[in-house]
């Protein structure tokens, strides 16, 4: 019977574990580029069935396989970059999290189970919505911790051409997360009541299906103008600009410039008001190039005859910046912006002196860190406010935030991915501008080196875009908005309550698991 018991063990857990992998590799094919996005339903239910009924240590280790999968797939393209190293080390330290989250959700889970007292069509409701809080809250977690955390790998992400993705209009992108795990973890819940003949859940399937496909119907984002507008040009010079690029100094800026000469072919170029070029657009900067200087300034004084907003590294006293300079015409440089989150192990690195000991010929390949800005990322052309973002600042809900909230009117997310190639970056990266865009209420536009770049609707649908891979241009006659949406307000709070609870539900489940209620002993009626 033991040996019974025992085989019964193994090939249960080697299930578990076979589903967790299956289900984290799942995750990157509900990703941009691939977008088959109802994928990431059957993901995520494939993970929360892998820890079902397990205790705190077994779920760890099977959420551990699962956090591998999950994040090995889905950010390969890390590699390319500098190499598999810190694609593994980012993976490992995302995978820890990733099983700390689910062994936790199995702790909540399998307390909620024997506690929870509501009538049968509703039980599967209520522990549906406690797993979506865990997920949410363990996604936010990722995206904030250790070292601004890694705000990729999003739920939210895989909806982005959804129908789903009007929900960041209301709450933002962990509104969005939330109501993708209340779905799977609800499908996932329900069939296992159903396998256990306890009947199938009608009421609350129909209940949340109701709301989540239901509430986005009633929600229609804006789109007109409501300040006037301005006409941008965005400008992708195909440049070969990443890390290790062995081009002679000055031609990622002469591709920009040569790219810049395609808008005179435009109808619109005599209405110009504003040219935008992306990250690192300039690799010579033009307050210490003397020819930079130049190009640039006969560029904007004599040729587009409107203000430039472009990317360059600048440097102040010993601290050097990835900046976005606003260059006028008759005026030069007029304000900046400097990258207020650079990336941790890629453009700074944090405790240095510690990790070089670990790793030192990785740490030495990033020999010069970037200082954190402080200004606000506002650049003002004529009536219009453009706000600035610098590449994986698209990601990151704060920024964009605080952008909205210091009167942004347009938002401008410059970035160069020419470091990951062909691969699904740059789409995982525009999937979060085409959400930030419905999230502000505010067009986006997305101008990258190489691309993808694209200039999205408040209402998420793309207003132009080009190839990638090809020097272009995108000139459009933009809508300035003002007005605030729900998620301005309500997204900070919606995280903030959702964290809390996964807090409650956590810090209850392991009293009672360390202190289990005591046994009522049985009363015993005696008649005389």
């Amino acid at each position: 019977m033991k040996k019974i018991s025992l085989s019964k063990s193994v090939r249960s857990m080697t299930i578990r574990y076979v589903s967790a992998a299956i289900g984290g590799f799942l995750s990157s094919l509900a990703m941009p580029r691939e977008n088959i996005s109802p994928f990431i339903f059957l993901s995520v239910a494939l993970l929360l069935f892998s820890i079902h009924d397990l205790k705190f240590l077994r779920a760890l280790g099977v959420g551990l396989v699962g956090g591998f999968a999950f994040y090995l797939s889905q950010i390969e393209w890390l590699s390319l970059y500098l190499g598999p190293i810190p694609w593994l080390a980012l993976s490992t330290l995302e995978a820890i999290i990733f099983s700390f989250g689910m062994a936790a959700t199995a702790l909540v889970w399998k307390w909620l189970q024997k506690t929870l007292l509501v009538g049968n069509a509703f039980k599967p409701l209520a522990i549906s919505t406690a797993l979506a809080l865990m997920w949410t809250a363990r996604e936010w977690v990722s995206i904030t911790l250790p070292y601004g955390g890694f705000p990729w790998s999003r739920l939210a992400q895989t909806q982005s051409e959804t129908y789903l993705a009007k929900w960041v209009y209301l709450g933002g992108l962990g509104s969005l997360t939330f109501v993708v795990a209340l779905l799977a973890a609800l499908a996932t819940v329900s069939i296992l009541a159903w396998k256990e003949n306890r009947g199938f859940p009608h009421w609350s399937v129909l209940l949340v299906l109701a709301l989540a496909l239901g509430i986005p119907a009633t929600i229609y984002p804006g789109a007109n103008a409501e300040v006037g507008s301005v006409t941008v040009g965005a400008v992708q010079g195909n440049a070969n600009a990443g890390l290790f690029a062995n081009e002679e100094p000055g031609t990622i800026l002469e591709n920009h410039l040569q790219a810049t000469k395609l808008l005179e072919k435009d109808p619109l170029f005599k209405k110009l008001d504003v040219v935008v070029w992306p990250e690192n657009a300039s690799d010579l900067s033009p307050f210490s190039n003397p020819m930079a200087n130049a190009r640039i300034t006969s560029l904007v004084n004599k040729e587009i005859k409107v203000p430039l907003i472009f990317g360059t590294i600048t440097a102040r006293g010993e601290d050097y910046f990835n900046s976005s300079i606003l260059w006028q015409p008759d005026l030069g440089p007029t304000d900046w912006y400097d990258k207020k989150r650079p990336v941790p192990f890629a453009e700074y690195v944090p405790n240095r002196d510690f990790w070089y000991q670990i790793a030192p010929d990785l740490i030495g390949l990033v020999s010069r860190g970037y200082t954190f800005g402080e200004r606000d990322g506002i650049f003002e052309i004529k009536e219009s406010k453009l706000g600035s973002l610098i590449c994986f600042e698209i990601a990151i809900d704060d920024i964009g935030r605080s952008l909205v909230s210091d009167g942004a009117q347009i938002i401008l997310s410059q970035t160069n991915n020419a470091d990951f190639g062909r691969s699904d970056e740059t789409y995982q990266q525009a999937a979060f501008a085409r959400l930030r865009a419905i999230e502000t209420g505010r067009v986006v536009v997305n101008v990258s080196t190489v691309g993808v770049s694209a200039i999205y609707s408040p209402d998420g649908s793309i207003i132009d875009q080009i190839a990638t891979f090809e020097p272009g241009v995108m000139l459009e006659k933009l809508p300035l908005r003002t007005s605030i949406t729900p998620a301005m307000v309500l997204g900070p709070v919606f995280d903030l309550i959702a964290n809390l609870l996964a807090a409650i539900l956590i810090a209850l489940a392991a009293y009672r698991s360390a202190w289990p209620p005591a046994r009522r002993p049985r009363i015993y009626s005696s008649r005389s």
